[in-house]
């Protein structure tokens, strides 16, 4: 059963397809993986190589040497593929509502004042992504969706309240039947933070859509007008990007 955050699925997602939508590879089932996977399966393997090397350097015979090196390729391997899967999924429709914009828990719900892009008082939703949550990020809203600059940032790990201010991010304005600045932010591990659309350009985006990726632990911020919006998620509700009703828009 879904939970409270959660809304039935209506129609088929609306997120570019597999030919529409570089870097994705597609299974029979409906369950992606990201072409960003490639570099760290070969990074995986040429861990695995370097540790039978070393175990023969050392005097290991050459069958525990190879079986010293294929495990934690293998476990490696099997692990970046988890990570970087893309699961197909279905959105609703109303446009009134708002959507989560990452898989993980909803680890803030805080009402702000937003100066640089928004210019109001806003609500900060913060979404916590752990290391075997989904990565791949979804527009919360259906509207424009303008990519505004990258923060370089620092490195605090993003379960911090300060990770939101200081950290290193992506900043992405979708503007539809309200506003949304939506934060890309990534921790210390592997700092890697990924905006799909164009850069140089406002793009036309459905709710649920494909916007992005953050690598390994990271954190999502969306921030609403206040007087435009009621959140309807609580602190530690877990949800589902594209799928997981976070709000409405006020009529």
């Amino acid at each position: 059963m879904p939970s409270s955050a959660q809304t039935q699925a209506r129609v088929l997602d609306k997120s570019p397809g597999i030919t529409e939508n570089p870097g994705f590879l597609q299974g029979k089932v409906g369950m992606g993986v990201r072409e960003e996977v490639v570099p760290f399966i070969v990074a995986a393997v040429v861990f695995g190589i370097i540790v039978s090397v070393l175990c023969r350097i050392c005097g290991v015979t050459v069958q525990r040497a190879i079986w010293a090196g294929i495990v934690p390729a293998v476990v490696l391997t099997g692990y970046f593929l988890y990570f970087f899967r893309d699961p197909g999924r279905v959105s609703p429709t109303d446009e009134s509502l708002i959507l989560a914009g990452a898989d993980g828990v909803v680890a803030c719900i805080k009402d702000v004042r937003e100066e640089e892009d928004l210019k109001a008082d806003t609500v900060r939703v913060s979404i916590f992504l752990s290391l075997f949550d989904v990565h791949v990020n979804r527009a919360p809203i259906s509207g424009k969706s303008s990519f505004l600059r990258y923060f370089k940032g620092k490195h605090f790990f993003t379960f911090k309240e300060k990770s939101s201010d200081y950290n290193q991010h992506n900043a992405i304005l979708i503007v539809g039947k309200t506003r949304c600045l939506v934060k890309q932010i990534v921790g210390p591990v592997c700092r890697r933070v990924v905006y799909w659309p164009d850069h140089d350009k406002a793009v036309d985006l459905n709710m649920g859509d494909r916007i992005g990726m953050m690598k390994f632990g990271s954190r999502l911020d969306m921030y609403f007008p206040k007087a435009e919006v009621d959140i309807t998620v609580k602190v530690g509700d877990k949800v589902a990007a594209g799928l997981s009703v976070i709000g409405k828009i006020k009529k």
